[in-house]
């Protein structure tokens, strides 16, 4: 009922910078947290960054300062802006969002198809 497409990985050398970006379509009546969570080979997924509908964010510890998170409400829309990438950034970053398809109905949990980031000289 929620469809979450991502776009903006690639190929960019250490230094760089990329922007990822997500739109949630479907039958949408509120989104309340959306974010931004990575994997690697090998690794579990980890918590990048987020934000509520209010515009309130979190991240993780090692993007502070590099990583911006932002998020357009009335297009259901949440961006990544990464900046001085390196090669440990490299992984698959999903978009995930907290969604409810009704006033009344419970919040669920949808991830997008992922997105290749890759940070290599």
């Amino acid at each position: 009922q929620v469809q979450l497409v991502e776009s903006g990985g690639g190929l960019v050398q250490p230094g760089g910078s990329l922007r990822l970006s997500c739109v949630a379509s479907g039958t949408i009546f509120s989104i309340a947290v959306m974010g931004w969570y990575r994997q690697s080979p090998g690794k579990e997924r980890e918590l990048v960054a987020t934000i509520t509908s209010g515009g309130s964010t979190n991240s993780l510890d090692s993007v502070k300062g590099r990583f911006t998170i932002s998020r357009d409400n009335a297009k259901n829309t949440v961006s990544l802006q990464m900046n001085s990438l390196k090669p440990e950034d490299t992984a698959v970053y999903y978009c995930k969002a907290n969604a409810r398809v009704s006033a009344s109905g419970p919040f669920f949990q949808y991830w997008g198809q992922g997105t290749q980031v890759t940070v290599s000289s």
